[in-house]
């Protein structure tokens, strides 16, 4: 009992402590789409050059065991800005463009007015929102039919559906609060920090002090990948092919674009009261899966699997905090921090109220930044029916890793069709790892360790069941 009430006073005194220089700090989260855990060069490429991300994380802390909320896109966007399982918000899948009545109801799915979102809660509390870049939280795009994402809370925004189309080069499916823009001259990446600088320019040029929350929502390096020539011409002796070419210099130039985002911060005097996240929506897509994905080289490594993939590769990705003054810099962290941790974390340092009786899944991370313990009180808990790997369950729980398969055929969504079947499905198998020195998950000691096995499935078990009793089902 005195530990925990000395770690409770530990982690009260560390938030109070990093609101001291600004009550409010401004916020702003970078989410790149299918970056790998190994495509940065302070996560080991060998290759690719990130000069900024690295001065990034050697000005503050990089997380080695980081966790997005799924292992794809729509999901993870979803729970990084609700702070739940995105299964509680019915959204187990990438999202597909709207083709409503199907009987997986697929066409249906949307992130529901009714869910809680960060920007809503910060509004609440006085901050100015904004997003720009990739939404991905509903089927239908730019329409009353379904929630955007100004009803999410944004104040302002501009966003894709999906992906930047035809690619990241010049795109012309840009939206700005309901308007199309047609054709943007430049890269994705680029035209997103334009707006996130535009958009922070226009309240510093009112002389505001109103704090901010900036999501910015890069679609590199997701296909359709377009590169600059001159960075694509920089890696041409070491890739395998023009493509892998094509995919570091697309990794460079969102470097280059939180380079400029950084910059700016300085420039204007931001610097010091913001903290800057940088982070991917799951890992890396790597095999040819579908002829578009030729330019998908991303790196895994160490980890296991790929996007789509319960194991590591799946959802744990690079997380790095940059927010001078009140992050030490030339940290490296290994303690376990998820996207989930976003909202509660957030919540404390704007002073915003979280509802009574909203089931959060994630956690307060500033005592991470200090070199302290997460309070937990469950484990960071993935049901993703979809997975390529046919383990439908995964569980990181302090050290250990549990991988459970579920006998239940792959399925993109829950619906009338299909629930009691799955509500009735088995734990049939489980893997158990040791993640904190087998990261490729490579050793399952399962079958050495049957006390451990059955604690750790009990455990599994116990939180997959209120999760699913959680879940939203489509009717």
């Amino acid at each position: 009992m005195y530990k925990i009430a000395c770690l409770f006073l530990a982690a009260f005194s560390l938030s109070v402590g990093l609101r001291a220089a600004d009550e409010r700090p401004n916020i702003i989260v970078v989410l790149c789409d299918d970056l790998g855990y190994g495509d940065l060069a302070s996560y080991g490429h060998p290759y690719i050059k990130t000069p900024h991300l690295d001065q990034m994380a050697a000005e503050g802390i990089r997380f080695t065991d980081f966790y997005s909320t799924a292992p794809v896109c729509s999901p993870s966007r979803v729970g990084l800005l609700t702070g739940r399982s995105p299964n509680r918000a019915g959204v187990y899948d990438w999202i597909p463009p709207g083709r409503p009545g199907t009987k997986d109801r697929r066409g249906d799915v949307h992130m529901r007015a009714s869910e809680v979102t960060i920007p809503q809660l910060l509004k609440k509390s006085g901050y100015a929102t904004a997003m720009a870049g990739k939404w991905h939280c509903n089927s239908i795009f730019n329409s009353p039919a379904q929630p955007q994402p100004g009803d999410a809370g944004f104040d302002h925004w501009l966003a894709t559906h999906n992906n930047a189309a035809p690619s990241h080069a010049n795109p012309i499916n840009y939206v700005r609060n309901g308007e199309p823009v047609g054709e943007l001259e430049g890269y994705s990446c680029q035209i997103v920090v334009d707006e996130g600088i535009d958009w922070m320019e226009g309240l510093r040029s009112k002389n505001s002090e109103q704090p901010f929350f900036l999501f910015l929502a890069f679609h590199e390096p997701h296909e359709p990948v377009a590169s600059p020539e001159e960075l694509t011409a920089s890696y041409r002796n070491v890739a395998f092919s023009e493509k892998e070419a094509e995919y570091f210099a697309n990794v460079e130039n969102v470097d280059r674009a939180v380079g400029r985002l950084l910059d700016y911060l300085e420039e204007s005097g931001a610097d010091e009261d913001t903290l800057v996240i940088f982070t991917s929506d799951n890992g890396p897509e790597t095999l040819n899966r579908y002829e578009r994905s030729s330019r998908s080289w991303g790196r895994a490594d160490p980890l296991r699997g790929m996007k789509l993939w319960t194991t590591e590769a799946g959802f744990r990705v690079s997380g790095i905090m940059r927010w001078p003054g009140q992050i030490a810099a030339g940290q490296v962290s290994d303690e376990v921090v998820s996207a989930l941790d976003f909202l509660p974390t957030f919540c404390d340092l704007a002073g915003a109220e979280v509802p009574a009786g909203l089931e959060l899944d994630g956690a307060n991370f500033l005592p991470a930044l200090e070199g302290e313990a997460i309070e937990r009180e469950k484990p960071l808990v993935w049901a993703f029916y979809n997975a390529l790997n046919e383990r439908q369950l995964a569980m990181r729980d302090g050290d250990w890793k549990v991988l459970g398969r579920l006998d239940l055929a792959r399925t993109p969504n829950l619906g009338a069709h299909n629930i009691e079947e799955v509500k009735a499905a088995q734990l049939v198998d489980v893997e158990i790892y040791n993640v904190r020195y087998d990261i490729g998950e490579a050793r399952d000691i399962s079958f050495s360790h049957p006390e451990l096995k059955e604690r750790l499935t009990q455990k599994l078990k116990t939180h997959y069941s209120e999760l699913l009793e959680g879940s939203h089902v489509w009717e």
